[in-house]
């Protein structure tokens, strides 16, 4: 019997949103740290502390990797926090899957209309056209995963009916 690994670092691409919250988290806290420091008391270095805690929290936050490793038929996705904390997100059997095919595939038809717990964790760019992975798990999960084919492979080598590379 053979061992099967795959291990895939994907970066998460930064939102305006989450952009914006970075500009504004520091900017706010640089202020109020200069009102601090001019004269304003221990409430504005209070203040001036708390915001620096959220600044750092968003940037946690807004700075993803997501890590894929396959081993022997299991599927562990970590999430990487600023390259600083790591932590385990979802583990997944692949005797448990329904399917794995492209965003856009047809295989996919059957399972359009049904509903599911979604997680994406892909780079979160909706390329056109959509290169994204879509992996149906145990009937009640989609997940989203990055466009590389190389992990479908090794999949695809251990249940070739379940999936497409179409």
């Amino acid at each position: 019997m053979s061992e099967n690994y795959v291990e895939l670092l994907v970066k998460k691409e930064n939102t305006m949103k989450g952009t914006l919250a970075r500009v504004l988290m520091i900017a706010l806290t640089a202020s109020v740290a200069l009102l601090a420091l001019a004269g304003g008391g221990l409430i504005f270095f209070i203040v001036a502390v708390a915001l620096g805690v959220g600044t750092y929290l968003i940037w946690l936050n807004t700075d993803v990797e997501y890590e894929y490793l396959y081993v022997d038929k299991e599927l562990s996705i970590d999430k990487i926090m600023a390259k600083t904390k790591r932590k385990k997100v979802a583990t997944f059997d692949m005797e448990r899957m329904e399917m794995l095919a492209p965003a856009n595939s047809y295989h996919l038809d059957d399972y359009k209309n049904r509903s599911f717990k979604e997680s994406d964790y892909s780079s979160g760019i909706k390329k056109q056209p959509d290169k994204r992975f879509v992996l149906i798990y145990d009937g009640t999960q989609r997940i989203y995963l990055s466009e590389d084919t190389k992990l479908a492979e090794v999949v695809r080598s251990i249940a070739p009916r379940k999936v497409f590379l179409d």
